[in-house]
């Protein structure tokens, strides 16, 4: 998964018999006119894995699956309030534990087929079971069954093949059981990984990847790895974020400098983040000018430091590699105040963030010389992150904060790309430390900890387990009521930001690109490219 940041927007996690909002689409956003036929060009890194909504969770696969696929929740690209997109309606029972769901009518997947309930359900039902090794397994948690089809035991193998709280009551309409209440399951659902996949899949899922086939405003044309993917308008699209142009080209780079430059010469008509060196002194606002964007993230930077790696799962020195890092003099000298320093386990635009709950966040050479030397700790320490993100400076500036006041070796460790670096991570082969920022799937604080800190989750990045923070997530997931909610997920920020498995840095202010091609474009709140938004001058 991803990245980034905050400001206005003020999300709170809906109660438990509301109803999403309809007819406020994530599309718009600019004049219209332009060349409807044409042709545009975004920034994109290596997918990890096929492009299938249940086995993507990097930026790199999302932004593909954002544009082949769509759900039943969407989200406002500039405040992310949920709207109902293939979702006629999402009915909660009175104590949100069982939500009947009923799509709309007449949506087609790529190959014409319509998308029917059954799709939703067994898409579900396949990216739940353990055998099919689906990246996204976990999130799939809180419906009734799922520990049939996926065991805590790794070892173990599924008693059941389909979760018993999926029921497809017709062509149009299915209902989900959760195994306890849920009050974030109508939001939850927006997320990338609960997409429908349609009938053939399931008749060939390897032959799928090479040609996965959507419902959503993109279809697929090609893909060359480490190049580029191409995808073209899916005019029989449905949905109010359809696109105003004809073809994009997906363009895959292992350097964010090389993008930059092929930004600013017109081979490249989108890049949603800048380098740092085009920060400095705002040159990207001259390199562009009236062509540059600023969005509200909702994101938190932060490296992750692996438990199973020697030497690491020594909590003194946790704290000490915290306080040795001078947050607030990185991202004036090495980032150009593009970030805020992070105090806080939540992003801070998110109902429920609680300011410096992270008391280990703050710098502090004489506390963080101390701690170190109570760790016991001797070696070197490093920091890995794909080549092809941007990341080289900001955390080279952090690995010689760190050596600046430890006086313990520190380095910045490359690896090629993004898919190379999250599958490292994934098969716990990491060596050090890691980059592990994380871009909020859907707007609740809920995202921020079950993901990654619940013990076994798909994007636990140190391996963390703590018995007590499971059970407060669990005991938060499991309570109808939202603001209690809020006040258990609070309970479990405060005993993970004491073990600090991961350590937060900062938060992004969106800051984007755009070429002389385009007449109008946005930068969404996940750090994506709002296609629907695009006009071609």
């Amino acid at each position: 998964m991803g990245k980034r940041r905050k400001t206005a927007i003020l999300v709170a996690l809906p109660a438990a018999v509301a109803l999403l909002a309809t007819g406020c689409g994530g599309g718009g956003g600019g004049a219209g006119g332009g060349d409807s036929n044409g042709a545009v060009s975004i920034y994109g890194t290596e997918p990890q894995h096929p492009l299938t909504p249940g086995n993507t969770n990097e930026q790199g696969g999302i932004r593909v699956v954002d544009e082949l696929y769509a759900g039943l929740v969407g989200f406002d690209p500039t405040t992310a309030k949920p709207y109902n997109l293939m979702a006629e309606s999402i009915t909660p029972s009175s104590d949100a534990k069982v939500y009947d769901i009923k799509i709309k009518h007449g949506w087609k997947f790529h190959d014409g087929t319509e998308v029917k309930a059954h799709n939703f359900v067994d898409a579900w039902n396949y990216a739940a079971l353990a055998t099919n090794a689906q990246i996204n397994a976990d999130f799939f948690a809180q419906i009734q069954g799922y520990d049939e089809v996926h065991p805590e035991d790794p070892k173990a193998k599924p008693t059941a093949q389909t979760m018993s709280g999926l029921k497809v009551l017709g062509d149009y309409e299915f209902q989900a059981t959760l195994r306890a209440p849920f009050s974030v399951f109508p939001v939850k659902v927006g997320y990338e990984g609960f997409d429908p996949l349609p009938d053939v899949f399931f008749k060939d899922p390897k032959g799928f990847e090479s040609h996965p086939i959507g419902n959503g405003p993109m279809k697929f044309v090609s893909y060359v790895p480490n190049q580029d993917i191409q995808l073209t308008r899916f005019d029989g699209y449905q949905g109010q974020d359809a696109v105003h142009f004809k073809d994009v080209d997906i363009k895959t780079y292992s350097d964010l400098n090389a993008a930059y430059s092929d930004l600013k010469g017109g081979q490249l008509d989108f890049l949603d983040l800048m380098p740092p060196a085009a920060l400095v002194g705002d040159t990207y606002k001259a390199d562009l000018p009236g062509r540059t964007l600023n969005s509200s993230l909702i994101d938190i930077d932060a490296i992750a430091v692996p438990y199973y790696v020697p030497g690491y799962n020594n909590p003194d020195l946790r704290k000490a590699i915290s306080m040795a890092i001078d947050r607030d003099g990185i991202i004036k000298q090495v980032l150009n105040n593009a970030y805020d320093a992070a105090n806080s386990y939540f992003s801070p635009s998110l109902d429920g963030n609680v300011p410096n709950s992270c008391e280990y966040c703050k710098y502090d050479p004489d506390a963080a010389k101390s701690a170190f030397a109570r760790s016991g700790f001797t070696g070197k320490l490093t920091i890995a992150s794909n080549s092809d993100g941007g990341h080289k400076e900001a955390l080279t500036a952090v690995c010689n904060s760190i050596t600046k006041v430890l006086g313990v070796a520190c380095d910045f460790v490359p690896q090629t790309s993004l898919g190379q670096f999250r599958s490292m991570i994934t098969s716990h082969q990491a060596t050090g430390m890691v980059r592990s920022d994380w871009s909020a799937d859907y707007p609740s604080v809920e995202d921020f900890l079950n993901p990654i800190y619940k013990t076994g989750a798909s994007s636990n990045d140190a391996t963390y387990s703590n018995p007590q923070v499971d059970a407060l997530l669990a005991q938060a997931d499991s309570t109808a009521d939202a603001a209690g909610a809020i006040k258990l997920y609070q309970q479990a920020e405060a005993l993970i930001a004491k073990d600090l498995p991961n350590i937060p840095l900062w938060s992004e202010k969106g800051t984007a690109g755009y070429s002389s091609k385009l007449s109008a474009a946005k930068l969404s709140w996940k750090r994506q490219p709002d296609l629907p938004s695009f006009r071609l001058a």
